[in-house]
């Protein structure tokens, strides 16, 4: 290394990326080699730049942990087992042209929602943010939120096609993985891929026979979806979702579901399952199944939380719990310290094979508010139905969020260093698990 002292601001910019010094400048240098910049460089906005400020000022790594820790971030195979890739800013003109135009709350809505997952897929600006951030956060693939919220085949569909054309338009950049083997392979080609999740079961909600109910489940996994919530906050035909205050368990129909998901090769999630759906999922399930993104009730009890009984039985079928960034599910302190924290216990009690990290967590145009101050006129929403959420006393402050910010994913790892696991431990949190998990469970050859 470099023996010259260097001020906090320009091994900042060193080590993380930041375009203090142009790349020619640096080029060669230790620090530049170090995080492979020549491969892989990115531009340091101000918003990643501070949200990685804030987290170096909560870990407080020392120098040979930062190095480590990011060198080994670059190497690894980082897989997020539940989570979103960069969202584009909307075209803020269109939507308040559409406010005036009298657009119901649907249309706004799936408006929205379309600009955000596939406006940079056209738009110069916004496909430069987002592979930026992208390459900021060193993941390799995000097992990718594709369906929304429910039940619907119709509501599944939209979001599903949002992502299988952003990933149709921009495979050059990122693609959707088909297989696990897909995932290893694109690390190795320094390429990103999305593996697809739904966030809920499609059901036609016919109620002929059960075996009617389920047919749509081979038809998403042959459209790409890999993995799906058994439920989302409500309780539905399957179980209990994790606001309702019954707490009731796996239905007769969530037993079948379960065993047809196994038997196609779809991943079952219980992130937002109740405690007792949770538990009796995983006792049903013959393959692995995950809590995609949650926390440890031990530590903080929250509805999104999952209690010792319950990450016990999901281990026990091979699968893990994704610890996710969200401050008032973590508790405490509610930042990248306390999410830490969550880790730890899960490797203490559970051991390294039973641990993943999903942010829950999304990198937002730097543009987005630019964008936002052009609608002028808004519509207030009524609650969304799948928004049932007990009431809850957390104060969230932004340094929370940010601490944990999606980009901040190498200073993830380096927290890792910092609590003194292995390198080979700290992949299986980083993407190992994830992927042994996908290879356990898909099935190529369903009749």
């Amino acid at each position: 290394m470099n023996k010259k002292k260097i001020t906090r601001g320009q091994f900042l910019g060193a080590s993380l990326g930041l375009s203090i010094f142009s790349a020619s400048k640096l080029r060669g240098s230790p620090l530049f080699n170090l995080m492979g910049l020549t491969q892989e460089s990115f531009q340091m906005n101000e918003q990643i730049k501070a949200a990685r400020e804030v987290a170096l000022n909560i870990l407080k790594p020392t120098k040979s942990q930062l190095e480590h820790g990011l060198e080994l971030h670059k190497d690894s195979l980082v897989v997020e087992p539940y989570g979103f890739m960069p969202k584009a800013a909307v075209d803020g003109a269109a939507i308040a042209a559409a406010i005036k135009d009298n657009a119901s709350q649907l249309e706004l809505q799936d408006m929205l929602e379309e600009m955000k997952m596939t406006r940079f897929v056209k738009n110069k600006r916004e496909r430069g943010e987002f592979i930026n951030a992208w390459k900021a956060s060193g993941v390799t693939c995000i097992f990718q939120n594709a369906g929304e919220e429910g039940n619907s085949i119709e509501r599944l569909l939209k979001r599903l096609a949002r992502f299988t054309y952003s990933t149709d338009m921009m495979r050059d950049f990122v693609s959707k993985a088909v297989v696990p083997d897909d995932i290893a392979r694109a690390k190795k080609e320094n390429r990103r891929v999305l593996y697809l999740s739904g966030n809920g079961v499609p059901l036609p909600q016919d109620w002929v026979s059960v075996e009617e109910e389920l047919r749509f489940i081979r038809v998403f996994f042959q459209l790409g979806i890999r993995m799906m919530h058994l439920t989302y906050n409500r309780r539905n035909m399957i179980g209990d979702g994790c606001g309702e205050p019954s707490n009731g368990g796996l239905s007769d129909f969530g037993h079948a579901v379960v065993k047809e998901m196994n038997r196609v090769g779809v991943i079952v999630d219980i992130a937002h399952s109740g405690w007792q759906t949770s538990f009796d999922a995983a006792k049903a399930s013959e393959k692995p199944i995950v809590a995609s993104h949650s926390t440890v009730a031990s530590i903080n009890k929250h509805c999104r939380s999952k209690p010792d009984n319950v990450i016990r039985a999901i281990a026990d079928t091979g699968g893990f719990i994704g610890i996710c960034c969200i401050p008032r599910f973590l508790g405490g302190t509610g930042d990248i310290a306390t999410m830490m924290k969550h880790i730890d216990y899960v490797v203490k009690k559970f051991g390294f094979d039973h641990v993943a990290i999903a942010t829950d967590l999304a990198y937002t145009s730097k543009y987005a508010d630019e964008e936002y101050n052009k609608i002028t006129a808004t519509r207030q929403a009524r609650t969304r139905w799948e928004a049932l959420w007990p009431e809850e006393t957390f104060k969230e402050k932004p340094e929370m969020r940010q601490s944990m910010a999606w980009t901040n994913w190498p200073l993830f790892t380096v927290g890792m260093v910092q609590m003194g696991y292995s390198d080979t431990d700290i992949q299986k949190i980083l993407g190992g698990n994830a992927l042994r998990v996908a290879r356990a469970v898909l099935n190529c050859s369903i009749p």
